[in-house]
């Protein structure tokens, strides 16, 4: 089956029934705390995102963008939009481009859950790693830009921007595989034994050390806004599963894509990335760490980079499974959530070969 990414994902639709809310009250309440804003409100859905449900509010005064916890029953710590809003502003002082933010309502009174408006940012979104209809040299420069936003964020002092508490100090990936291990099992619509697995593996094999760094959790090509004639990056979204944590973890998951499907799967294997002008994952990875000046090393062991992908697999899992949880209780915030759920077992399945591999070159 062919899948359209930009048809599917990019653009508006009308808001979900699941989604609908007061659009008056948001206005009543959006006089009172937003600054200029005066008037009335037209709101559609942004078609893109399985976790919080995004819309965008256009306004004779201009347009903005509202992110919000889905309704209903939710996972615990999951969709913190609350999280998001702090810590876009506290970037917002720093060289990450995000988008200007409005205000923050907690009071779930408004339209049903917490939500927080920020400004509607113009510029390109891009759904397919292999960039069709570009040339191998613009490719190039989008990736690059990519690798230089995502080393600037790792490159931030989380202390000097008032973001020291922003997550918990020490530990971050035995606590990350026993949070996503909760999650997965709150999700869980099915038994899926590679997923079984890599739940017994993955504490018994975390690399030594540790660092403490802001993380996105989910930094990847259609989570950024690149300006619109310009191969470089005005925003960067979706900072829901961001904390304090370890850098090369994050970068891990952002190198998924070398290690996902071509087309529907958004990735690359099958692809000729040379011919096409993006650039190896290991060149990648080396221009990164260049970046971030890494006193320590200047390489990462093949082993414990086998770990850190293995790890952003499995906690794909526990994110697909949750998706498909929602699907099937009828509140998931993408028309493609059931499909995207069933990608569950696959990737558990590839998760769990690629821990047996790691396991050969220890």
């Amino acid at each position: 089956m062919s899948i359209d990414l930009q048809s599917s994902f990019s653009g508006t639709r009308p808001v979900a029934p699941a989604h609908a809310f007061d659009i008056g009250r948001l206005a009543e309440w959006m006089r009172e705390h937003v600054d200029g804003f005066n008037g009335r409100v037209n709101v559609e859905q942004f078609k893109g995102g399985q976790s919080n449900p995004t819309f965008l509010l256009e306004s004779a005064g201009g347009r903005y963008v509202l992110r919000r916890k889905p309704p209903g029953e939710l996972l615990p710590s999951a969709h913190a939009v609350e999280r998001e809003y702090r810590v876009i502003r506290a970037l917002a002082q720093t060289d990450v481009p995000v988008a200007k933010t409005f205000a923050l309502c907690e009071d779930a009174g408004v339209i049903g859950s917490p939500f927080y408006l920020m400004e509607y940012v113009e510029g390109r979104i891009f759904w397919d790693a292999a960039l069709p209809d570009m040339t191998s040299e613009a490719r190039a420069a989008i990736y690059g830009e990519m690798n230089r936003v995502i080393a600037a964020l790792h490159s931030v002092d989380p202390d000097a921007i008032g973001l020291g508490d922003y997550g918990r100090t020490g530990n971050y990936i035995e606590r990350q595989v026993a949070r996503w291990t909760r999650q997965y099992r709150a999700s869980e619509t099915e038994r899926i034994e590679a997923a079984d697995a890599l739940i017994d593996w993955l504490p018994e094999h975390i690399p030594r050390g540790d660092e403490r760094r802001i993380v996105h959790g989910d930094y990847r090509l259609d989570n950024v806004v690149f300006h619109p004639h310009e191969a470089r990056i005005v925003a960067v979204l979706d900072w829901e599963l961001s904390t304090l944590g370890h850098p090369l973890v994050d970068f891990a998951y952002h190198c998924m894509i070398w290690h996902m499907q071509a087309g529907a799967r958004r990735g690359l294997v099958g692809l000729d990335i040379a011919a096409l002008g993006i650039p190896d994952e290991k060149t990648y990875l080396k221009r990164y760490l260049e970046k971030v000046a890494r006193a320590s090393r200047s390489a990462v062991p093949e082993a414990d980079w086998g770990y850190y992908l293995v790890f952003n697999m499995f906690r794909l899992v526990g994110i697909l499974q949750g998706v498909m949880a929602r699907a099937l209780q009828g509140n998931a915030s993408s028309a493609l959530a059931l499909e995207t759920g069933r990608r569950t077992r696959p990737l558990a399945e590839q998760a769990w070969a690629l821990a047996r591999q790691v396991d050969a070159l220890r």
